[in-house]
């Protein structure tokens, strides 16, 4: 072994073993001695290696060597939302010294106005330079704690020899111009930055050279590969051995990791696709070794004869193949071999446990061999899977299960035209708020996917309200400015708040698509309620004659009319409208002449007027209950159809009312008479006591996956259920030979009111929740952001209201930028590194792409 550098002259270290003089061993005593100072001389040293190192800008570059990586972080002065930043990149510092990647905090002088420390954007990000030439810069919500960064890093370093792939043809391509040269290693990670794609990185450190490794974030590919029924939500792994391919036509073998993706597993699995598939064996099979054995999996033996040992050979590498990185192969001469056991052997299997003695079998087929091996190997690691099994259960916590997620990533390539919305700062947003009149804010999270799935809804209301006077839409991004976000009691991702220059806010908390959220914002404009001094401007009310910007949102014209003598109803209705504001249009009237008014529609005050269809309808309604919350409630219910057809976005809202359903599915419109028989049936006494309503299955397609709950078989459509969601979950369908007429449904009420009809299924009584618990963000922020202090609530708005369940409609997108690969020297011209905002742990799409793209 080599001598250590700084190591005193002469001492290395192993200790020489011969000794002729007493000189001699005296020398090499001094020699060992003085080496034990020097190393305990180091420790100090050692132990603050792993430090942060701090230089001056002009210190840092100039102390950049050619060839060696560094990367840097240029601060002026440390933000509370930094800190945290920092602390992982301290954390880092010891594993990318591994890989001879230095990391250094630059302190910027206040007066320093140069390209790295002059502009605010610039020290939001870390740089990576190979000598002086900048590889990449990352924004730091993408280096969120050591994995990340570590994966990044190499990303960068490494995209010639890691090259990434999206389509099957792009891997085809590859895989082509391997075989006969190389093997490939094959590994799908569902985000960059995250642990696996750091185990990735890092074997492809110490491996590249080795094997052409290539990654994909495609959960498409996954299928395309072979796996037919892939989980997108774990990585995977496979080493295609392309070397032992020639012909073109013929894919490459694979074999898949079973393990974790872990650096040791992935060490351990390519050490076990580069042994040898049999290894012939003419000793005594207890001193065989291999590094099946070593690794820990059992070791096959094929017992072959002289007159067979073609075919044996044959057998023994097709059985190599099926166990490959299950089990080693090897072909024993029988000749080595006990007399005693030869005539009733066929097979041996020996295991890496010291003193267990080799097994010898008689079996029947090579599938007897696999069955051994596999069937021991689940035996053997039954243990061991209950104690991961609580590892793995909170590792399935960091996936979300979600459709808004699959979303992101399938159209993070999109960039978002954010020109219509302002984005403000710590600095910016108190003083926009004083200048605006009226300021709708988003505050959201870059890294978590329903926020960035909702940023692209809020990018389509800028388009559609481009130009509308007193509307000016903004956004805040809490992971770069958590102080602005704490102040404001942004209790979860995302928030939309509407800020007016008197001093109120409304929070919106609706449906968080384009259509809901752009009427929200257009209805708060208006007073809630609306008051109206004549009765003339009353009727016009009534009539939907509201200014032409609110046309195409208006709907229904609801109208309190009060008396003098009516004033606690008057003031609980204003405070009603105040909670509605934006979700729906309030008119007041409480002129004299207001007992006149209500009279035409055989009312008195207080009541309420409610105009359908622009006033050709106005029903009268006595508003008996005169607590705020109380006529909320009533005005939310008595605006809700009469005969609905049933819809992701409305059933929240009929779901609220507790009652029973009877609903008719249909492929498509449902028929006229159906239509009249299910409105009579609607608008009769019953209807108080059931929701009556339809669902379209080709707009609402989920309703074949409720269907196919219900009953075993789909039924034929139209089909009309009777379903009690709150009590017993007992599911009725009305009989298929009977007419949809409101006197056969009533009758067929009346006997499932009485007992005399059989339920087709019942629904289990289990809550429906989410597959998986949702991840804690806030939590999570919560103990690494100490001033970012969150309080875990889950509901917008008035705590005395339900929470209605939340989508994102529309699939958001982040920005995707391709790699340079020209270097460019630091400190000129443009950066080539790549922008990754918007990267998040453990959502999808993370946007970390390879020059082969």
């Amino acid at each position: 072994m080599g001598e250590r550098e700084g190591a005193p002259a002469g001492c290395g270290f192993s200790v020489p073993v011969t000794d002729t003089t007493m000189s001699a061993r005296m020398d090499r005593w001094i020699c060992s001695f003085s080496f034990l100072l020097f190393c305990a001389a180091s420790l100090p040293m050692l132990g603050n290696a792993n430090l942060l190192q701090e230089l001056g800008p002009q210190e840092y570059f100039s102390s950049l060597q050619a060839g060696r990586a560094s990367l840097a972080y240029f601060s002026r002065n440390v933000s509370p939302g930094a800190q945290p930043f920092l602390e992982q990149i301290e954390n880092s510092v010891e594993a990318l010294q591994d890989y001879g990647i230095s990391v250094v905090k630059v302190n910027c002088p206040k007066e320093d106005v140069s390209r790295y420390c002059g502009k605010e954007n610039a020290l939001r990000k870390a740089y990576l330079f190979r000598g002086n030439i900048l590889i990449r810069e990352f924004p730091t919500d993408a280096l969120f704690d050591v994995n990340s960064i570590v994966a990044n890093v190499l990303f960068a370093l490494l995209f010639n020899e890691v090259k990434y792939v999206e389509t099957l043809a792009d891997l085809q391509n590859i895989e082509n111009s391997l075989k006969g040269r190389s093997n490939m290693v094959f590994a799908y990670v569902p985000a960059t930055g995250t642990a696996e794609h750091r185990a990735v990185m890092e074997a492809a450190f110490v491996y590249g050279t080795a094997h052409q490794f290539v990654l994909t974030t495609e959960a498409t590919l996954l299928k395309d590969t072979g796996n037919d029924e892939p989980d997108v939500s774990s990585a995977w792994l496979l080493f295609c051995h392309c070397q032992r391919a020639m012909d073109l036509a013929q894919p490459c073998r694979r074999t898949p990791m079973e393990q974790a993706l872990t650096m040791l597993n992935i060490h351990r699995h390519l050490k076990l696709m580069g042994a040898p598939l049999v290894t012939e064996v003419a000793e005594d099979p207890e001193k065989v070794s291999t590094v099946h054995l070593q690794l820990g999996l059992p070791l096959v033996f094929i017992l072959s004869q002289k007159e067979t040992y073609e075919a044996d050979r044959r057998t023994a590498e097709f059985v190599a193949w099926q166990l490959l990185g299950k089990a080693g192969v090897a072909l024993l001469s029988r000749d080595v071999v006990d007399l005693n056991i030869l005539l009733r052997s066929n097979v041996a299997l020996k295991t890496p446990d010291e003193g267990v003695p080799i097994k010898y079998l008689v079996l029947e087929d090579t599938d007897e061999v696999i069955t051994l091996v596999e069937d021991k190997s689940k035996f053997e690691q039954t243990q061991e899977n209950e104690d991961e099994e609580e590892e793995k259960e909170n590792d399935k916590l960091d996936i979300q299960d979600d459709q808004v997620v699959e979303a992101i990533s399938r159209d993070r390539k999109r960039e978002l035209p954010l020109e219509q919305i302002l984005t403000l700062t710590e600095e910016t947003f108190h003083s926009a708020l004083m200048e605006a009149a009226r300021m709708v804010v988003l505050f959201y999270a870059s890294w978590e996917a329903v926020s960035l799935a909702v940023l692209r809804s809020y990018v389509e209301v800028a388009g559609h309200l481009k130009g509308t006077q007193g509307v000016l839409l903004s956004q805040v991004n809490c992971w770069d400015w958590p102080g602005v976000c704490t102040k404001e009691n942004i209790t979860q991702f995302p928030t939309i708040k509407i800020y007016e220059k008197r001093g109120r806010s409304l929070t919106y908390n609706g449906m968080l698509g384009t259509e809901e959220l752009a009427r929200f914002i257009i209805l708060s404009q208006v007073s809630c309620p609306l008051k109206l001094a004549t009765i003339d401007e009353a009727e016009g009310y009534l009539r939907g004659e509201l200014p032409s910007e609110l046309s195409s949102y208006h709907r229904t014209s609801v109208l309190g009319v009060f008396s003098k003598a009516t004033s606690v109803a008057r003031e609980a209705f204003v405070e009603a409208g105040n909670i509605l504001s934006g979700h729906v249009t309030l008119g007041m009237y409480f002129e004299d002449d207001a007992l006149a008014l209500s009279r035409k529609y055989a009312v008195s005050p207080p009541a309420l007027l409610l105009a359908r269809s622009r006033g050709q309808s106005v029903e009268g309604i006595a508003l008996s209950k005169q607590n705020a919350q109380d006529i909320v409630q009533m005005i939310r219910y008595e605006l809700l159809d009469i005969f609905p057809e049933i819809t992701v976005q409305n059933l929240p809202h009929y779901l609220q009312l507790r009652k029973p359903f009877l609903i008719m599915f249909s492929d498509g419109d449902i028929g006229q008479m159906e239509s009249k028989e299910m409105l009579k049936l609607a608008k009769g006494r019953p209807q108080q006591a059931f929701v009556i309503c339809w669902l379209n299955l080709k707009n609402t397609p989920v309703g074949h996956g409720v269907l196919k709950a219900y009953f075993a078989t789909l039924p034929s459509l139209p089909v009309l259920i009777w379903v009690n969601l709150h009590t017993g979950g007992q599911v009725f369908k009305f009989p298929p030979d009977q007419s949809f007429s409101e006197m056969n449904i009533l009758s067929w009420l009346e006997k499932l009111k009485a007992g005399l009809e059989i339920p087709s299924s019942t629904l289990s009584e289990e809550d429906w929740k989410p597959p998986l618990p949702a991840y804690n963000f806030l939590q999570m922020m919560e103990t690494a952001v100490p001033e970012f202090t969150l309080h875990t609530s889950y509901s917008h708005g008035d705590t005395q209201e339900q929470q209605q369940p939340k989508s994102s409609e529309k699939k958001a997108s982040v920005r995707e930028e391709q790699p340079k690969e020209s270097g460019v020297k630091a400190e000129k011209g443009q950066s080539p590194g790549r922008d990754l905002r918007g990267t998040a742990p453990r959502l999808a799409g993370r946007e970390k792409r390879h020059s082969e793209l």
